[in-house]
């Protein structure tokens, strides 16, 4: 059994007396809870930085559980609905090859053409679904879906637990080494280490999307889904939120909407988020079904808002824009980036962004292994979009290839911390490197 405490805070209530009229109220807890699992490696968040890092580190020998708070794992691309894989899709490592390789037996991918000739892949984000839990149960990744990371317990910079609940209710997992691919930075803010999100100045993050689906119907059955006076009818397309559509299958489109102005790392503003979300993807249906008269009706929206930025960890190294634009090369490099500078402007709904399209382009180039080093911490990597690195740079490493290739090499990183009892930091990182470029990762710029 280990003790689990933590500081909750309740909501701010206006109380007689206080100086500025309100007073935040805390409350503390206390109980015991069961170590009910035991692993070399820990990886919390089950998007693709997560199964690429469970991936590896279990290919390398290391005992690991995954955490993952959906049915499902894959984040954004699968209970998000992003079907589409951004940038290269080639020399991303052995992990993104195997997880391609499936999804080509399954005839659920588009055929393969080099970045920039084409800037995405589109796959069936359903069938993902499939291929990524049957490769971590291959590798013998012990999986805890429907389990949301809860709190951590410390001691001098050290995780020895990180608490989990699932139906089973709370329990702690205690591990040697922890990789936290949250994207929103959870483990290692539960753990007190310092971490940053949004631009300088106002923490604006880059903003969400929502997917959701449609499928054609005959002409015979076509019809307006949105009853009037339920939400703010859209009769200009000028009017629209920033909307892309793509394929999805035969008789099928998936529509992308732009939804700024929320904080992924705030449980009320989520909240508002989602509500948000559906309200707009209600009424753009209603737009391209009454005036664009599109063969359209609502099959689902995703269960989850897609999330482009949560929080980031400060960790050893910090990425900036001027290293994508210089090309920066590292000693330690364990991923390469390719994509432009996907930023979209933060503070409105529309296809703008916050650089003119000169300067979006970065050529190839380099992240180091220190910044998945969380500054401060023993035993605590990241991987995924809460990486070390400034909004401008997340923008482009943000992508799901090249936040394989940071889950791969963390995996890889923490099996070597484990298997040699040594802090994150103190393994060789050209040993990590070098073993990342013989799974097949391209790291030349």
């Amino acid at each position: 059994m280990v003790s689990a405490s933590a500081a909750m805070l309740a909501s701010a209530a206006t109380s007689e007396g206080d100086e500025g009229g309100e007073s935040l109220h805390r409350v503390s807890w206390r109980r015991e809870v069961p170590v009910r699992y035991e692993a070399d490696v820990a990886v919390v968040g089950g998007g693709i930085a997560g199964v690429s890092a469970a991936c590896a580190a279990a290919k390398s020998g290391a005992k690991v559980v995954l955490v993952e708070r959906f049915a499902v794992t894959g984040g954004n691309c699968t209970v998000g609905g992003v079907g589409a894989f951004c940038g290269e899709t080639a020399g991303q490592g052995e992990v993104f090859d195997a997880i391609v390789a499936d999804l080509e037996k399954w005839h659920a991918i588009a055929p393969y053409k080099p970045y920039p000739k084409a800037d995405n892949r589109v796959f069936d984000h359903e069938i993902l679904a499939v291929v990524l839990q049957e490769l971590l149960l291959r590798r013998n990744v012990k999986l805890l879906l429907h389990t949301r990371f809860v709190d951590v317990c410390v001691d001098g910079g050290r995780i020895t637990e990180c608490i989990v609940c699932g139906k089973s209710g709370p329990e702690a997992l205690r591990a040697r080494q922890f990789v936290d691919c949250t994207g929103e930075a959870e483990v290692a803010r539960a753990a007190g280490f310092e971490t940053v999100k949004g631009r300088p100045g106002d923490h604006v993050q880059l903003p969400m999307s929502l997917m959701y689906f449609v499928r054609h119907v005959p002409e015979s059955k076509r019809r307006a889904q949105v009853p009037e006076g339920w939400f703010e009818a859209i009769r200009d397309k000028g009017d629209l939120p920033m909307t892309s559509v793509w394929p999805n299958g035969p008789g099928g489109n998936a529509l992308k909407i732009k939804i700024p102005l929320f904080d992924s790392t705030d449980t009320e503003s989520m909240t508002a988020a989602e509500i948000r979300a559906r309200r707009r993807m209600m009424e753009v249906l209603d737009y391209y079904q009454r005036v664009e008269k599109k063969p359209w009706l609502l099959d689902h929206a995703s269960p989850r808002i897609g999330i482009r930025e949560g929080q980031r960890v400060v960790g050893d190294y910090v990425l900036t824009i001027d290293d994508l634009r210089a090309a920066r090369r590292f000693d330690d490099a364990i991923a390469r980036g390719v994509y432009y500078l996907d930023a979209h402007k933060p503070d409105d709904d529309k296809r703008t962004y916050i650089l003119s399209p000169e300067q979006r382009r970065v050529p190839p180039y380099q992240i180091p292994l220190r910044c998945l080093l969380v500054r401060g911490a023993k035993n605590l990597m990241v991987a995924g979009r809460c990486l070390s690195a400034d909004q401008l740079a997340l923008s482009s490493a943000r992508v799901t290839t090249t936040c394989s290739m940071m889950g791969q090499a963390a995996g890889i990183a923490a099996n070597l911390a484990s298997r040699e009892r040594c802090d994150a930091r103190n393994v060789d990182p050209l040993s990590v490197r070098r073993e990342v470029e013989a799974r097949g990762a391209v790291l030349g710029c």
